[in-house]
């Protein structure tokens, strides 16, 4: 069987920490642009040992070692879309911004602020929020914040409704990316609402609420179905509103597993699509 060597598809580079249990980090990012049609490469940031139950331990890997993993793949592979996650350090942070300026490939850079697991462990280091507004905010062509995280950047206490979601995307925006889309999961209603904002509007894009508490993977499975869109080639708000109906689906028929917060269901979407739903 022949394979014709320079064969296009689709690639996409996931910049994020390991996952032992498989909900999220690279795991779920790798399932995620399978799920889309696009190839998968990594660069892992740290290691953690982790389940439904929280964050036992991390490992943060050298960044010598962050450097040559990315330097292997942009070096010979390419991609067409990045997404950063766990990035943990201002030493990473930094790297990472200076590879992707290396390389010239913010033009399809989803940055995911991974702060806080689910069971509440700190995924990044409190003196590498600093880094992360100032050094990786301003290439990204799409930050993807949730409540907290977005709370964090801006040093707001809380967000009280969607007005307050509007004003803090804009005020995200300011910090330098093309898009900001400021996900709803953490405040209350019968909608999950998200807000993506270009600089001058704001689209709304709604999903029911779905009552689980399985939803451990959701952020990194929406920044990840982005980038899976943008390299793609689809603009962004068709991107958007695919990684929405993609976790949608995810959440819907996420996977009990463990005594925990499980996973959500990576190939949902697809069966949704099989059935023409």
């Amino acid at each position: 069987m022949n394979v014709e060597r320079n064969a296009t598809i689709p690639r996409a580079l996931t910049i994020a920490g390991s996952d032992s249990g498989g909900g999220a980090g690279i795991q779920a990012d790798l399932k995620t642009f399978q799920e889309l049609g696009v190839f998968g490469m990594s660069a892992i940031t740290a290691i953690t040992a982790q389940n439904t139950l929280g964050v036992q331990h991390v490992f943060p890997l050298p960044v010598e070692t962050v450097e040559q993993q990315l330097d292997s793949v942009l070096s010979d592979i390419g991609t067409d879309a990045v997404k950063t996650g766990m990035l943990f350090s201002a030493e990473i942070i930094r790297l990472v911004a200076r590879k992707i300026r290396q390389y010239g490939i913010e033009r399809s850079l989803v940055v995911d602020p991974v702060m806080i697991a689910k069971g509440g462990a700190s995924l990044l280091q409190r003196e590498a929020v600093e880094a992360l507004r100032e050094e990786l905010l301003p290439l990204a062509a799409v930050i993807t914040p949730n409540v907290p995280e977005a709370c964090a950047l801006l040093g707001l206490d809380a967000i009280a409704d969607l007005d307050g979601m509007v004003d803090a995307a804009r005020r995200l925006h300011a910090l330098g990316p093309r898009y900001v889309l400021l996900k709803g999961g953490h405040m209350v209603g019968g909608e999950a609402v998200d807000v993506l904002f270009d600089g001058s509007e704001a689209a709304l894009y709604r999903a029911p609420r779905i009552a689980t508490r399985h939803t451990h993977g959701t952020g990194c499975t929406t920044a990840s179905a982005l980038a899976a869109g943008l390299a793609r080639g689809l603009p962004m708000a068709d991107a958007v509103d695919e990684a929405k109906r993609f976790v949608t689906a995810a959440i819907g028929a996420a996977l009990p597993l463990g005594r925990g917060i499980g996973p959500t269901n990576h190939a949902a979407y697809r069966h949704s699509l099989q059935k023409g739903g």
